[in-house]
């Protein structure tokens, strides 16, 4: 098979996120002809919304079994995705997040088709996943042909979980860096933006108490926090009690064209990543790297694929996780100096060029693709 000359079926969790425009992209770049499901940690939805589960009496059945009893392993389920997966004549299945290839493995191992996970950040982390998908991880380390990890940390941990080390391929999401093109930020206002979900492992209250310092030297400096999530309400309590209504700007969720208008007016990006109590933590951040891509100098925590993807006092700064003065003395060294701004934002970009450039990752994809039909 060559030339994407092959069916390949992308399962994915959520019909659509907008924090999940990674698995887009893979949608939309990833060579064959494909084929999408979705609908959970187990797809029962095809890409126009139709139930795999196709007699009245095994959906009846499967909700049964997942509703009140809360099965994991559901049999009916897994031979409607066997059974898709042979009628469609699926030559490969591409798994985003471990969970999802963890629950698809006995479906494809029956119906004899190579399986590829491809793992993000909380499904190797989270411990209520590691706990709830333990021994369906065993299955998935000995039939899958391939693991892609987000940053050397995810490789090590596969590693450690069990995983084949010669299995384990480390390739982040990467960015289209046509589309995130070089922005001139040379006469920019002390402006900083922060894009994610207001969740644990984000830390949006670090990063305000941060910003509280930043305005106490600089005024006129402003953040914007793009996003929503659990902590929205306590972050926004928080700015109000430190009198940042005017300082600290929360846009709720932003299409990306916003966002990529609002990059322009930028003097840098920042985001205070940490392990959250319960194991939760970062891949590779993926607005971090859109950042980097146009210009913008990044200050954030070493944490995961950060550290790889932000070098430290080249592209930016990095500080420990709930180094509140540590994060607002690299935002203000920015603040203080549009061209140190600047030369850290250049060399971010060509950072980004040289070792995440969305075409050369999709390449590598395909070929471990190509390789597991191969086999």
């Amino acid at each position: 098979m060559v030339n994407g000359d092959y069916n390949l079926c992308i399962i994915k969790p959520n019909k659509a996120s907008f924090s999940e425009t990674f698995i887009q992209e893979h949608i939309d770049r990833l060579a064959g002809h494909k084929f999408i499901l979705y609908g959970g940690a187990f797809p029962v939805y095809d890409d126009q919304g139709k139930f795999l589960i196709k007699s009245k009496l095994g959906l009846l059945s499967y909700l049964i079994q997942k509703k009140l009893f809360k099965r994991q392993r559901i049999e009916v389920r897994t031979n409607a995705l066997k059974n898709y997966l042979i009628n469609k004549k699926i030559d490969a299945v591409f798994a985003e997040y471990g969970t999802v290839g963890a629950m698809v493995t006995e479906a494809c191992k029956l119906a004899d088709v190579p399986l590829i996970i491809h793992f993000h950040g909380a499904d190797v982390y989270y411990h209520k996943n590691i706990e709830e998908y333990s021994a369906l991880y065993q299955e998935a380390f000995g039939y899958a042909s391939a693991f892609i990890a987000v940053s050397a940390d995810m490789v090590k941990r596969l590693e450690e979980m069990g995983a084949p080390a010669d299995k384990i391929y480390n390739a982040s999401c990467g960015i289209d860096t046509c589309s995130f093109h070089q922005l001139d930020i040379s006469h920019s206002g002390r402006n900083f933006l922060a894009v994610g979900r207001f969740v644990e492992k984000k830390s949006p209250q670090s990063l305000v108490k941060a910003f509280k310092l930043v305005v106490d030297k600089f005024p006129d400096a402003k953040l914007w926090m793009v996003g929503d999530g659990p902590l929205f309400g306590q972050t926004r309590i928080l700015i109000s009690q430190l009198s940042l209504q005017q300082d600290v700007i929360l846009t709720g969720v932003l299409k990306p064209e916003q966002i990529k208008e609002m990059m322009k007016t930028m003097r840098g990006f920042v985001q205070h990543s940490v392990i959250a109590p319960n194991g939760d933590s970062e891949g590779t951040p993926v607005t971090i790297l859109e950042a980097s891509s146009s210009g913008l100098p990044v200050v954030s925590t070493r944490h995961a694929g950060i550290k790889e993807a932000v070098v430290d006092g080249v592209t930016g700064f990095l500080t420990a996780e709930h180094d509140i003065e540590g994060m607002a003395k690299g935002i203000i060294q920015l603040a203080e100096s549009p061209e140190l701004a600047v030369k850290m934002g250049r060399a971010g970009r060509e950072h980004m060029l040289e070792n995440y450039d969305i075409k050369n990752r999709i390449k590598l994809l395909d070929s471990i693709i190509q390789s597991a039909i191969k086999r």
